[in-house]
């Protein structure tokens, strides 16, 4: 194979543009991903602000959104892309439903990996004393820090094929690329180019994340 038609300016730039959507919704995932799952299990049942109604209420809407597949959830939130960003195509209008589609999934991730922390570290921490929100904050998050690395490095990932769907709607990035060239054009060259570049970056990513969490764990 030539790569005849592979041109490679191109290339960075979808890549640049995958890099960029992958960044700005892994770090808005994240932050809400975070605050949404330490809410989930803080008003699950036995712990410290138990209320089953809020549990069920939030638990109901995340299960809803992680059942919806993403591209049309994509298609879906396009009103509400096109109000955030101004846009519904490339980079920025890939972002919001990047976010919407991997927030929930993280958040899960986050609830579960705090529902493996000893209860009697908990229980420890209270009878000392400590603050609802020192416990959240001094031992909860550093005792699942192991788990959370793992949570974000699956999203990270998660999102990387993310990324690629969006180039169903004109998301930009190397999804689009393939998309355009490689799958309409017929032009295989570019497509073996696109996947390999995926592929590289999600070891890459993956290999990050397992550095982080074999660093953070207790030894």
């Amino acid at each position: 194979m030539t790569f005849e038609n592979v041109r490679w300016n191109e290339i960075w730039e979808a890549t640049k543009d995958t890099l960029a959507m992958m960044a700005w919704s892994l770090l808005f995932t994240v932050i809400l991903g975070l605050i949404l799952g330490v809410i989930l299990f803080l008003t699950s049942r036995r712990q410290l602000l138990e209320q089953p109604v809020v549990y069920m209420i939030l638990s109901f809407v995340v299960n809803v959104l992680r059942s919806v597949p993403f591209v049309i959830l994509m298609i879906t939130i396009m009103p509400l892309t096109k109000i955030i960003t101004g846009t519904t195509l490339g980079v920025e209008g890939s972002i919001p439903p990047l976010v919407v589609a991997a927030t929930p999934f993280f958040a899960r991730l986050v609830e579960t990996s705090l529902r493996e922390v000893d209860r009697g570290v908990i229980e420890a921490a209270q009878a000392m004393g400590a603050s609802k929100w020192d416990i959240v904050r001094r031992v909860l998050l550093l005792e699942a820090r192991p788990g959370l690395l793992a949570a974000v490095t699956i999203t990270a990932v998660t999102l990387v094929s993310y990324t690629a769907m969006s180039g169903v709607i004109g998301g930009g990035g190397l999804g689009d690329l393939a998309l355009r060239y490689g799958y309409q054009r017929f032009q295989t060259d570019v497509m073996l180019v696109t996947v390999v570049l995926l592929i590289v970056l999600v070891q890459l990513l993956q290999s990050a994340g397992d550095l982080l969490v074999r660093r953070y764990s207790r030894k």
